[in-house]
């Protein structure tokens, strides 16, 4: 059970919190749980800025930005990670604003205080011999022949084309074919893309329909699961976790890396971010430049392995 929420804070500032929780769920639609992960946010900023009094509103309205600045300091030496000293400075933003747009108190110090930066996380992806060795072996792994082929197809799709796993067991019987070039693929967001399609990938398709016990339904989904149903993506995440112990991969590895491989690929390649943007279908060429810091990340490794001078050192 959650330990109910205290703020330090007093009569003239406990009312102003229960409107704003009312605010944020009734006329922003918050979840219970986002209201209460924000609501304990807050708490800790009162708790932690106040001298040994409850806060009031007078309070908050004279803090300034060294006092904004103290507070982040006290969180980042109580080792509290930036993900999480984030959320709480988005919850006192949240605050700060709604008493401000209420004609309530306005403080325009927060508004100066920058969010902690993020540490950058690279997309995890594998090399093409790599790549490579699991196409060869998540066939023989599954349970059966045919849903060995089903499971090569799918990597085949997830590494060939860059689809999310979601996106490949979305695709329907008729959506794809031997005369198919291309393949229509709808995204996040509703967002429609069209990448190639290697007639590999097809072969690797057509191979699995000529075993597959269950007959194809146009228009229906084109993977199936064991009892005929459209398959899970927890299938394939079970068969991925399969092939990082048989092969000796990393143990957070996730089908979502043969996405990320398709795309570090590529750009090792030669292939323009632009192009590979516009067939991984992200809305910013921010979210795919990550991929040249995968990329530089990779050269140094093999630069530290391969160099003489790196060599001589050992």
């Amino acid at each position: 059970m959650k330990q109910t929420i205290k703020f330090f804070a007093d009569d003239s500032l406990l009312p102003l919190i229960k409107r704003w929780q009312d605010y944020l769920l009734k006329e922003r639609l918050y979840s219970e749980h986002t209201l209460d992960a924000y609501s304990r946010d807050l708490a800790i900023f009162l708790q932690k800025i106040s001298q040994d009094e409850k806060i009031g509103l007078e309070y908050l309205e004279k803090l300034d930005v060294r006092d904004f600045r103290r507070f982040l300091s006290k969180r980042a030496a109580q080792n509290i990670n930036k993900s999480s000293v984030g959320r709480e400075l988005s919850a006192v933003r949240s605050f700060f604003k709604w008493l401000d747009t209420n004609n309530i108190m306005k403080n325009s110090a927060i508004s100066v205080i920058s969010t902690p930066r993020q540490a950058k996380i690279l997309p995890k992806a594998l090399d093409a011999k790599d790549s490579f060795a699991l196409l060869d072996e998540v066939q023989d792994i599954a349970a059966s022949a045919w849903q060995g082929l089903r499971d090569k197809a799918i990597f085949m799709l997830l590494y060939g084309c860059g689809l999310r796993i979601s996106e490949a067991l979305a695709i329907n019987v008729g959506d794809i074919s031997a005369q198919s070039t291309f393949l229509r693929i709808r995204g996040k967001g509703n967002k429609e893309r069209i990448v190639p399609l290697l007639p590999i990938i097809w072969q690797n398709i057509e191979a699995y329909l000529a075993k597959c016990p269950y007959a194809p339904v146009e228009g229906e989904a084109l993977f199936l699961g064991a009892r005929g149903e459209r398959l899970s993506p927890r299938i394939i995440q079970r068969q991925m976790q399969k092939l990082r112990l048989l092969l000796g991969l990393s143990d957070n590895l996730t089908p979502h890396a043969l996405r990320h491989s398709f795309a570090t690929q590529l750009l090792a390649a030669g292939v323009d971010l632009r192009s590979i943007q516009q067939l991984l279908g992200h809305s910013s060429l921010i979210t795919t430049q990550r991929y040249t810091d995968v990329q530089t990340e990779t050269l140094q490794k093999e630069y530290d392995k391969a160099h003489p001078l790196e060599k001589a050192e050992h």
